[in-house]
């Protein structure tokens, strides 16, 4: 385990309950925010998460959870204790979180709110607005403008946007973050492949770079493509069927 992340642990160990019995328990704070001034119902109930999210092709795994009652309050606090033990190095971790009424998905988080990586601790979560009744949802299609959410599995930076828009002829063009790029989509059924984009050359910050890289190294690994209608997400795979990039409509 790095430095970094053992004295982020013994700063949450500061705040766990004291005596022997409890030793072993951790505890993180947080809030759950969302940007609509809109009242929530009073059977509204917040739901956070801290998920092991190691595997990109997998599940994430549920360490631990809490359920508030969300009431109208904006944001929501929360506290949610876990097993010291179940934090181990080298592995990813992320906080989700929902707001639901009945079997009804009101809010649910879009991004990744990353723990235990060295780094500040990511615990106010933003949630966002899914399409609920008397909305009219977006169309379920490929074509459009989408923003990459999360590349690889190692998410995005803040406030850069890598952005992909495909047209309903085939037409690609956007952006990695830098430059702009632009080339053509094959797309039968499921199965999509991008050809060879081109760019601009302009330089920019080796973060702003580096990013640009993966997200244009991510069009070529896609083999295939599917829409989360609920959370209006497209969701580029490989040739294993592994997620190579998530993106969210604009």
């Amino acid at each position: 385990m790095s430095r970094r992340s053992l004295t982020g642990l013994v700063g949450l160990a500061l705040l766990a309950p004291s005596g022997e019995a409890a030793a072993a328990t951790l505890t993180l704070r947080g809030t759950v925010a969302y940007r609509e001034r809109i009242a929530l119902p009073r059977s509204a109930v917040v739901e956070v998460k801290l998920v092991d999210v190691s595997l990109a092709d997998a599940p994430a795994r549920t360490i631990a959870e809490t359920r508030i009652a969300a009431g109208p309050r904006n944001p929501v606090r929360y506290t949610l204790r876990f097993d010291r033990a179940e934090i181990q190095p080298r592995r990813s971790y992320a906080l989700q979180a929902r707001i639901s009424d009945g079997d009804r998905l009101l809010f649910i988080t879009t991004t990744r709110h990353t723990v235990f990586a060295g780094g500040p601790n990511r615990t106010d979560i933003r949630v966002e607005r899914v399409s609920g009744q008397g909305e009219a949802p977006q169309q379920p299609g490929l074509a459009g403008r989408w923003l990459a959410e999360d590349i690889g599995g190692g998410g995005v930076i803040d406030r850069l946007q890598s952005v992909l828009e495909i047209g309903a002829d085939g037409r690609v063009s956007g952006t990695g973050g830098c430059n702009r790029i632009g080339g053509r989509a094959t797309v039968t059924g499921t199965a999509i492949s991008f050809g060879r984009l081109i760019s601009t050359q302009m330089a920019c910050t080796p973060a702003a770079m580096n990013q640009e890289h993966k997200f244009l190294t991510a069009l070529e690994a896609a083999r295939s493509w599917r829409i989360d209608p609920l959370r209006q997400k497209l969701i580029l795979s490989g040739a294993a069927g592994t997620t190579v990039m998530v993106l969210a409509r604009m």
